[in-house]
């Protein structure tokens, strides 16, 4: 399965916080369901950006900053659009994934990539039998 891994805290309000654009400089003829990967990167300046943009916004604010989870899967989420605008309140990029029906997963560590990359089955297959 595909993956793209995006910075905390904006994976965390693609999966709980409504966030439903995905800006980016490029656009990509994928469509469908893709594992949402929170970068390990992520500063104290990044979260407190996204804070006051939610405020701002009055949309749904991410959790303290020491409490994202980073460096894994986290959801995934439908890819059914590439756009050049959007009247998301999200958009704010040169270009965007429109994105649906968000899924939480249980955290799976993986170092991210560039790009969209391809997630072994097996690593997901292997974790949820031993979590279940």
């Amino acid at each position: 399965m595909k993956a793209l891994s995006i910075r905390q805290p904006w994976a965390w309000l693609i999966i709980h916080g409504g966030k439903d654009i995905e800006n980016r400089s490029w656009h990509t003829k994928l469509r469908g369901r893709f594992l949402v990967h929170a970068s390990k990167g992520m500063t104290k300046k990044e979260w407190s950006d996204a804070v006051v943009f939610c405020n701002e916004h009055r949309l749904v604010l991410p959790p303290h900053w020491s409490r994202l989870q980073r460096g894994g899967i986290i959801g995934s989420v439908d890819l059914v659009d590439s756009v050049d605008t959007s009247d998301s309140p999200w958009y704010m990029g040169q270009k965007a994934f429109v994105l649906r029906d968000p899924q939480p997963l249980p955290f799976v560590p993986l170092k991210g990539r560039l790009q969209f990359f391809e997630v072994p089955a097996d690593l997901l297959t292997s974790y949820r039998r031993a979590t279940d």
